[in-house]
């Protein structure tokens, strides 16, 4: 198996960007990720590639180009930090 894990901070590094950027994208639904325990992010070697594509801004274009016609699932919420987050939102 050739995929790596990464936490937040790990790939922000990884990809020269700010961890909050990493993490905001993925909490809305914008980037791929794996949710593991209660809550955490993680990023694996596939998920950074596809960030990568989906942040891609081509000759010509004026938006970052998406590769797939489906939208991104939205994240889904587990335990007590959800709820206060779904409240919140209401």
């Amino acid at each position: 198996m050739d995929i790596e894990f990464f936490e937040p901070a790990e790939a922000a590094a990884l990809m020269r960007c700010t961890e909050s950027w990493l993490r905001d994208g993925a909490t809305s639904g914008r980037f791929p990720h794996a949710c593991w325990g209660k809550g955490k992010i993680i990023f694996t070697s596939e998920h950074i590639r596809e960030i990568a594509r989906l942040s891609e801004i081509l000759p010509g274009g004026t938006e970052p180009l998406r590769t797939t016609e489906q939208p991104l699932t939205k994240q889904r919420l587990i335990g007590t930090r959800s709820k206060v987050r779904l409240a919140t939102a209401n």
